[in-house]
């Protein structure tokens, strides 16, 4: 479910972001400060809402996952596009239910997908690596576990960049 608002329609297309706006760290920084600005907004304005994550499509839109007890429909993302309207002279804005591949990005995130496959960026090398698949195996106070044919390893949560559950029924 997607609602968009501004001058082009259709969902938001996620993991563009990077390509599409610019590079990796500057994107995580603008969606970083954009999720500061708008969370409060929005779970202030909804009651029971919570704002999944912020991702920037490209330099002059954003789309905004959204999950509520109740379920997204689009009278649910129009309340959330009301929400957001002193942004829209700046972006195009994209409203979303988090759908099968939902994104991870708050410790409670994780914490609810555990067991399931996900894929997680990160911003730093950890093991050698910035990108990992695997079966979340824990989600701790600090740090979550992911288990892959190569082995486990634990990612501290301020070194994700982005982290999504993988619907592999598709």
């Amino acid at each position: 479910m997607a609602k968009t608002i501004g001058k082009r329609g259709g969902a938001a297309k996620r993991g563009s972001a990077t390509k599409a706006a610019g590079g990796g760290r500057d994107v995580y920084r603008r969606e970083q400060a954009l999720a500061r600005e708008i969370t409060p907004v929005v779970e202030g304005g909804i009651a029971g809402i919570d704002v999944l994550a912020i991702e920037l499509v490209s330099p002059s839109r954003f789309c905004v996952f959204v999950d509520h007890p109740g379920g997204v429909d689009h009278a649910l993302c129009g309340r959330v596009t009301h929400l957001l309207e002193r942004w829209r002279s700046e972006y195009k804005i994209d409203v979303s239910s988090p759908g099968p591949n939902r994104p991870l990005r708050k410790p409670g995130h994780f914490a609810f997908a555990v067991g399931n496959v996900v894929a997680v960026r990160t911003g730093k090398e950890i093991d050698g690596q910035t990108r990992f698949r695997g079966e979340l195996v824990a989600a701790g106070e600090s740090a979550v576990t992911v288990a892959a044919a190569a082995g486990s390893a634990e990612i501290p949560y301020e070194a994700i960049v982005r982290a999504n559950v993988i619907d592999e029924t598709t």
